[in-house]
């Protein structure tokens, strides 16, 4: 009994602290940058209004919210099947999925512009249609989606995985085909997930920075600007910039996470 107690006690005390650590941390680095931006207020205030800033901040949430859209549209399906197949080839399907999580993000660029330049395999044939990717819109989201999707289609599929099969086959003892049972059964019971999915694969794309600028240094994006403005100003030029960014994406982000939280917990504290 004296050890156990003695096991709670430790437990309560140093559960805590090692927690707070990586929250410290974060914490630590956004000071340090509140710091440093006050220190020089005029350039904070420019930044706040340098229109640069602005369209790179639309332009990076316009072509992360398109990439997590085809994310959805396509993903969900992949996800859906790798959660009900028992296959010998979903362990290479899986490995396939998860290969942006290890490849050095320099090399998915290089694969995202290997297939999307102009005679790429995808490229070229878009191309003949007038939709180039080199330097474009549409190559900032070609990068967004690939990086993205693990984040998403791993999250899909667990919520997928958790849904009984039973409760599908019930539905189609009832009359419901294969869609129906899907669209009525399995999708509003993994939707939580394929939502967290989502948010994370957004968050993901809006900090992408080397597989965008292997096809698209232009137009920029946020994190391309940073760089940008890094090299040329050095770090007294980057500092205010990157604390408006950091507001801007924080309270996003934020919001998506509460968003999707009261969206499953009605109940919960605003």
């Amino acid at each position: 009994m004296a050890a156990t107690a003695r096991w709670r006690t430790a437990r309560s005390a140093v559960l805590p602290i090692a927690a707070g650590l990586l929250v410290g941390l974060v914490l630590l680095a956004l000071a340090t940058l509140v710091i440093r931006a006050a220190e020089s207020p005029d350039a904070l205030v420019s930044a706040a209004v340098d229109p640069d800033v602005w369209y790179a901040i639309g332009t990076t949430f316009a072509a992360a919210g398109l990439a997590v859209a085809f994310l959805v549209l396509f993903g969900t399906p992949l996800a859906y099947l790798m959660a009900r197949t028992r296959s010998r080839v979903l362990p290479l399907v899986e490995a396939l999925i998860d290969l942006p999580l290890v490849l050095p993000h320099t090399i998915a660029g290089l694969l995202v512009y290997l297939v999307f330049m102009r005679n790429g395999p995808l490229g070229a044939p878009f191309g003949v249609v007038g939709l180039s990717f080199e330097d474009a819109f549409p190559g900032i989201v070609a990068a967004m989606l690939f990086v993205g999707i693990p984040y998403y289609v791993d999250a899909a599929r667990d919520g997928f995985a958790k849904v009984p099969v039973e409760l599908e086959e019930v539905a189609r003892t009832l009359g419901a085909g294969p869609g129906a049972a899907f669209a009525r059964v399995a999708l509003p019971l993994a939707a939580r997930e394929c939502l967290s999915g989502a948010v994370t694969a957004w968050g993901r794309a809006v900090g992408e920075f080397a597989a965008v600028i292997m096809i698209a240094y232009y137009p920029l994006v946020i994190s391309t600007l940073i760089y940008t403005r890094f090299t040329q100003y050095g770090l007294a030029g980057t500092v205010a910039v990157a604390l408006v960014l950091l507001a801007v994406c924080g309270s996003v982000l934020i919001v998506l996470r509460r968003g999707a939280a009261r969206l499953w917990r009605p109940d919960a504290p605003v």
